[in-house]
């Protein structure tokens, strides 16, 4: 999907003129696994935020916010309030995955509403649903075919990968392709008229936007970090690492990371951000495990100052691009031996076959795909810290995504989102109506 004018949204326009009219409420909520989504509905506020919008954190009286909201998070200026009172005449909402985490109750299995629905709901009845627009931040890097997504549920399940055109079939004729593509879009709510599914990512997916038409696919929700200075080799003092380390096949790997930077002619140290105890850490030297909250101001400095980042996800990848300098990726691995198998591999594979990830020297591609299986570990290690190769010259570039603006920034779409609403006899459905069809907001 392209949109057939020029960006509606810049700096010069972000600062020199303020909204009015909108009121934006942030539904921020864990979706999967991870706290990534949080911080997901947050970097989008923080946009709307500098853009001139006024944020607001409603939960009605009585009811506690969603678990792991209440955090140290890096929150856009907002205002909390247990009830509505409208300052604007329209309504923008911003949170993940809306079809999960906002969408009303249902009588049928896995009906059950989430926890920002009553207040969704409430947002709606008082605005009506012309004048209230949705925005849903969906898994980033995940526009998968229904044919695809079956694929990589039975790779990730542990079949061969020789067994799996076999399984394919069975699939299809099962109908389970058909059953698959059917939830997809029942839980992504694409029947809502005033909804916008943002599928943010590194490229364009075609055959994606053919089977889901009611998708919008845009570039990266970039945090809004600033770049560290640039480093064109090691340090000879106080060299460190970071690594956010959330999944837990992650200490598989470690000793294989902290035994080869031990090796270094300069030692490295290694900080781990980790939400769980390493046992295998111990007393190691040059080695800290942090398991406890850290301020958002605290850690972020800590990434901006370190050598390297081993990163997982989506927001701490994002966050190694748009500081710089050079990062490995590891999301987890399930299996052992030759049965081994990376978790939710899409992130690094939708770089690597980008734009951005082709500007990187084959010799560091290659490393960043083994790295993410969990191969290789050593060579990998010991390849970035010496700076062989590629890795002496490591920049992805931020260009080439393949969107035609506002598309090519999440951000951006969203400010032009919240200025279509603002517009005098704006109507939400329209708008809807216009972005799935590719046209500027």
């Amino acid at each position: 999907m392209s949109f057939r004018s020029v960006r509606s949204t810049d700096p010069l326009t972000e600062a020199s003129r303020r909204p009015r009219g909108v009121d934006v409420y942030l539904f921020p909520a864990v979706v999967g696994g991870g706290l990534g989504d949080i911080e997901e509905v947050l970097a989008g506020g923080r946009r709307l935020a500098r853009a001139g919008f006024s944020l607001l954190l409603y939960r009605a009286r009585g009811r506690p916010l969603p678990r792991e909201v209440d955090g140290p998070w890096d929150w856009p200026p907002h205002r909390r309030v247990e009830r509505l009172n409208p300052t604007g005449g329209a309504a923008l909402t911003l949170s993940p995955a809306f079809g999960v985490s906002a969408a009303p109750s249902r009588p049928e299995p896995f009906g059950r509403g989430g926890p920002w629905e009553e207040e969704a709901a409430e947002v709606e009845a008082l605005y009506g649903t012309h004048r209230t627009l949705h925005v849903s931040l969906e898994e980033f890097a995940r526009t998968l075919s229904s044919i695809e997504e079956t694929r990589e549920r039975f790779r990730e399940g542990g079949i061969r990968s020789r067994a799996i055109p076999q399984h394919l079939r069975q699939a299809r004729d099962g109908r389970e392709v058909e059953t698959y593509r059917a939830a997809f879009e029942r839980f992504r709510a694409f029947d809502r008229p005033n909804l916008v599914n943002v599928f943010a990512t590194f490229g364009p997916d075609r055959r994606f936007a053919r089977e889901f038409p009611a998708a919008v696919q845009t570039g990266p929700l970039w945090s809004g970090l600033r770049p560290s200075r640039d480093r064109t080799g090691p340090r000879s003092t106080h060299r460190e690492w970071v690594w956010y380390a959330s999944p837990s096949s992650a200490e598989r790997i470690a000793p294989a990371v902290w035994e080869t930077l031990a090796r270094e002619r300069s030692t490295v140290h290694l900080f781990v951000r980790s939400p769980r105890p390493w046992e295998s850490a111990g007393t190691r030297p040059g080695v800290t495990v942090a398991t406890d909250p850290m301020s958002p101001a605290s850690w972020r400095g800590r990434f901006r100052r370190a050598e390297l980042r081993i990163v997982t996800g989506s927001r701490t990848l994002l966050e190694a691009i748009e500081v710089g300098g050079p990062f490995l990726y590891f999301n987890g691995v399930l299996g052992a031996g030759a049965r081994s198998r990376r978790h939710r591999p899409e992130k690094i594979r939708a770089l690597l076959a980008s734009g951005p990830g082709r500007s990187l020297a084959p010799d560091v591609r290659r490393d960043l795909a083994d790295f993410a299986r969990g191969r290789r570990v050593a060579a990998v290690v010991r390849r970035a810290a010496r700076r062989t190769g590629g890795w002496a010259r490591f920049r992805v570039s931020r260009e080439r995504l393949g969107f035609r603006p506002p598309l090519d920034d999440a951000g951006a779409f969203l400010v032009a989102l919240g200025w279509a609403l603002g517009r005098p006899g704006a109507d939400a459905v329209e708008i809807v109506r216009r972005v799935r069809a590719g046209s500027n907001p």
